[in-house]
């Protein structure tokens, strides 16, 4: 599906050893510093101040925001259309997406008027390289993330010093500690995760109280989406996230870093 007017598609062809090494001890203790800073300054603070104050606040910097839009996206997408539309707004289309996905990211831009849309692609050249008969999604699914996610992610936030992203403490075991404000220590940036207190009623508070609309496919018992080949229905009673990666010890598509290094390929949290 092609990009709606307006919209910037980046595909990604840098290899893999050409990324650049992360920053040195002394970089990490000092953006290390300024993470706690932030998250004591806005401690408690509700999701949209924290949201206000990294975008605002020059300890922070420069801020993207990336979204899948899944099954709870439109939550903290219609916040930061609230308070600046004109936030970068990164979607990383890994082609093996559910069309619903595709037609609702386009809904939901075009509804809320984000202004700095960026479709995030891995290259022809690089996919056809790595996984030229598609496999690895069956094979070896931590490398197909690495190819079709991590690292188009990577080269999208190249530039930006953090980026928002939706995740919050209830949605699984290693996210229960999650903080407004993190460090990336692989890559020197800060997340912010401004839902990261929210609870699954507060999500669902929000959608209604601004009307907004649902993935079509939550309705079908997908509570959680990713990619349709790794995403399965949820049971009645089973954990929401559940259906992601079903039957494999594997929580996160590797997009985020945990505080031990980045999920990579083979290894599994």
């Amino acid at each position: 599906m092609p990009p709606s007017e307006g919209v910037s598609l980046l595909p990604w062809a840098q290899a893999e050893e050409d990324i650049p090494s992360g920053p040195d001890p002394k970089q990490l203790a000092d953006l290390q510093a300024r993470v706690d800073a932030l998250n004591t300054r806005y401690r408690h603070h509700s999701a949209t101040a924290v949201l206000e104050g990294a975008l605002r606040d020059p300890e922070a910097g420069d801020i993207a925001m990336v979204s899948s839009f899944g099954a709870e996206s439109v939550a903290l997408l219609h916040l930061v259309a609230m308070v600046d539309r004109s936030v970068p707004v990164l979607f990383i289309d890994t082609l093996l997406l559910f069309a619903e996905t595709l037609t609702y990211q386009q809904e939901i831009a075009e509804r809320l008027n984000l202004s700095d849309m960026h479709i995030i692609r891995a290259s022809d050249e690089v996919i056809n390289q790595r996984d030229p008969y598609g496999a690895l999604k069956f094979t070896n699914q931590d490398a197909c993330c690495l190819l079709r996610k991590t690292e188009p992610l990577n080269q999208a936030l190249d530039g930006f010093d953090g980026w928002i992203t939706g995740r919050k403490r209830f949605q699984s075991g290693s996210r229960a500690a999650l903080e407004f404000f993190e460090l990336e220590a692989e890559t020197g940036r800060i997340k912010v995760n401004p839902l990261a207190h929210w609870a699954p009623e507060d999500v669902r508070a929000y959608m209604d109280e601004n009307r907004l609309p649902r993935h079509p496919l939550v309705a079908q018992g997908y509570p959680s989406i990713g990619c349709a080949p790794c995403t399965t229905k949820v049971a009645e009673g089973e954990d929401p996230r559940s259906g992601r990666w079903r039957g494999q010890q594997k929580e996160e598509c590797g997009i985020h870093f945990g505080k031990d290094g980045p999920i990579r390929t083979g290894a599994k949290t």
